[in-house]
């Protein structure tokens, strides 16, 4: 009897349980496919970044929830950069230029964050990057908070001494190309690598096509 009795109530839970599976499947909302991309390739899920606070040039602190309902492309680097800040900025900025016409509400943004606080200030890096576009989001903020900052995002940035004979404060700093992509809640959802960070055409496509299907 004790075993009957252990048998039955084992099978209740089974179909239980697939019941329970099968109403979560019936009931649950239909996935909703992703746009097609060409130069930002989506995480399966996005992932939640730790909290941070940064400097921005307006001297306003930058937190999480200022990225809050927008998406947003992340790269870093510095104003003394002679080659792949300027140019990739500049080539955002062509980006920027195809969804101006979005409302500010749902506009995606850019974000520069300066790796090199010892000569960006605040004031240095909004001028820097205003330059070459007016809604370009720029800040920075203490080492410590940096390299924090970027760990999250699976970047990295380290700075190379001057060469013999030169300036000490002629440094320079190597740091990660690719940029990052968060979502409107904020959370890392993808990233630009390769060749695609130079193709500012299929980027302004794909942040075109992400802000209209965004969702919070």
């Amino acid at each position: 009897m004790f075993n009957r009795t252990v048998i039955i109530v084992l099978l209740v839970a089974l179909f239980a349980g697939l019941g329970l599976l099968a109403s979560r499947k019936f009931f649950a909302d239909p996935a909703v496919a992703q746009p097609a991309l060409q130069a930002v390739k989506l995480f399966p899920q996005p992932r939640e970044l730790p909290d941070f606070a940064l400097q921005q040039s307006d001297g306003t602190q930058l937190m999480p929830g200022e990225l809050h309902g927008h998406w947003t492309i992340v790269f870093i680097g510095f104003t003394f950069c002679p080659d792949v800040c300027p140019t990739t900025l500049a080539q955002l900025a062509q980006a920027q230029r195809q969804w101006e016409a979005l409302p500010e509400s749902t506009r995606p943004r850019v974000l520069f964050v300066s790796v090199d606080p010892e000569r960006d200030s605040p004031d240095r890096i909004g001028e820097y990057a205003h330059a070459f576009h007016r809604d370009t989001l720029a800040a920075t903020a203490d080492i410590p908070s940096l390299e924090a900052f970027t760990r999250s995002l699976s970047m990295v940035f380290a700075k190379v001494p001057a060469a013999d004979g030169a300036p000490a404060d002629q440094y320079s700093i190597d740091h990660s190309a690719s940029m990052a992509v968060l979502d409107p809640r904020g959370r890392m959802a993808g990233v630009i690598t390769g060749s695609a960070v130079d193709d500012p055409a299929a980027i302004a496509a794909d942040l075109l096509a992400l802000a209209g299907d965004s969702r919070p």
